[in-house]
């Protein structure tokens, strides 16, 4: 039993029934109506110092390609499409660019592909990116992709190999080899929590809590525009913003289009609990910062705004594995804003680990019981 359609759930069901084993996915309300319905669909290996989390995202994202081309020849081309685009990434500084320079080479020692340019080269990119710029770093592999059909594909193939999927049905806890919902008992021999922010009321459920808390972001999307940004671009607080534990706001810029001509623009992060409140000067906050980035976007008009929770762990790295406290529950959650481009490898690795194969990353800095996360 999956409990949790969203991205994370969905990969961890997808590598599940690829291993062979019989998936039942539940789901209080549908697929990616949570965390994954609230993001931008972010693939990035250039927000993450070296470590662990780095390593897992360069995992994911060698492994996101081979994956996508595999589901196009199983379920066709309609069902398979997720909008992937590698479109490489462009971190840019207006200040001091020595630190966005020295965190490029530690990267760049990890095997990311991170090129220091110009800032000509930068504007031949971007051509209408501020003139202000003193640093920029470009990223080819960063990508994008539509993270509600990258949801739903994985999915698909879960079904169409003989899996379930229960919308509307909430998971209340567990007793024997069993899962109990409020539309009955399902036996089964493992329990993966994969519901992101939510993950923690599960894991309390189960008696086995883990420290996961909701971290709100907002995003604001304009009317179509076009040709105006071409790359994901944001400034270099942005990887600041990612690593910090503050629960008070903080934004950053991140600018990027989507294949529909919208700019998406970001980012907030804030520990507000799970109120949903639609804040107006975090938004006025997000633009203004936007327009210094991007100037033209002054004359483009915002079209909607919304804003979801992330699944936030204190040391700053997901959770992924089976719970020693309570055999047969599994976790796979606290991915915060990176859960998208964390997806594939955080369902393989789970996968791998529930069905007794040799991991391809070592699974120790995500497990439950971490020194960092008792902490």
């Amino acid at each position: 039993m999956v409990v949790g359609a969203g991205a994370i759930g969905a990969a961890c069901a997808e590598a599940l029934s690829a291993a062979g084993v019989a998936v039942t996915v539940v789901d209080r309300s549908g697929p990616a109506a949570g965390t994954t319905g609230a993001c931008e669909g972010n693939v990035l290996v250039s927000d993450k110092e070296p470590g662990p989390e780095l390593e897992l995202a360069q995992a994911s994202r060698r492994q996101l390609p081979e994956l996508l081309a595999k589901l196009a020849d199983e379920l066709g081309p309609e069902l398979s499409d997720v909008e992937w685009e590698p479109k490489g990434g462009l971190v840019v500084g207006t200040t001091d660019p020595g630190p966005l320079r020295e965190f490029a080479a530690r990267q760049r020692e990890a095997g990311v592909q991170a090129h220091q340019i110009t800032a000509q080269e930068a504007f031949e990119l971007e051509p209408n990116l501020t003139r202000e710029i003193t640093a920029a770093v470009h990223y080819p592999e960063d990508g994008q992709v539509q993270p509600v059909l990258l949801a739903t594909t994985l999915l698909s193939a879960v079904r169409q190999r003989g899996g379930q999927l229960l919308s509307g049905v909430t998971a209340l806890g567990a007793t024997g080899k069993a899962l109990v919902t409020d539309s009955g008992t399902i036996a089964c021999d493992h329990i993966v929590n994969a519901c992101g922010p939510w993950a923690g009321e599960l894991a309390a459920r189960l008696g086995a809590p883990i420290p996961v808390l909701p971290r709100r972001g907002l995003i604001l999307v304009t009317t179509p525009v076009a040709d105006l940004v071409r790359h994901k671009v944001y400034d270099a607080d942005y990887v600041g913003a990612v690593a910090s534990g503050d629960a008070d706001l903080q934004t950053s810029t991140v600018v990027e289009s989507t294949p529909a001509g919208t700019v998406l623009i970001g980012s907030s992060r804030q520990r507000v609990g799970f109120d949903d409140t639609i804040q107006v000067d975090v938004l006025r906050e997000l633009a203004a910062k936007a327009i210094r980035l991007f100037p033209k976007l002054a004359t483009v008009n915002v079209m909607r705004a919304y804003g979801g929770f992330r699944p936030y762990m204190p040391d700053h790295l997901p959770v992924i594995g089976e719970d020693p406290r309570r055999p047969g529950l599994w976790h796979a959650t606290g991915h915060e804003g990176a859960g998208i481009g964390l997806a594939v490898a955080t369902g393989r690795l789970l996968a791998e680990l529930m069905t007794g194969q040799n991991p391809h990353l070592d699974p120790t800095p995500f497990r439950v019981d971490r020194p960092g996360l008792a902490a």
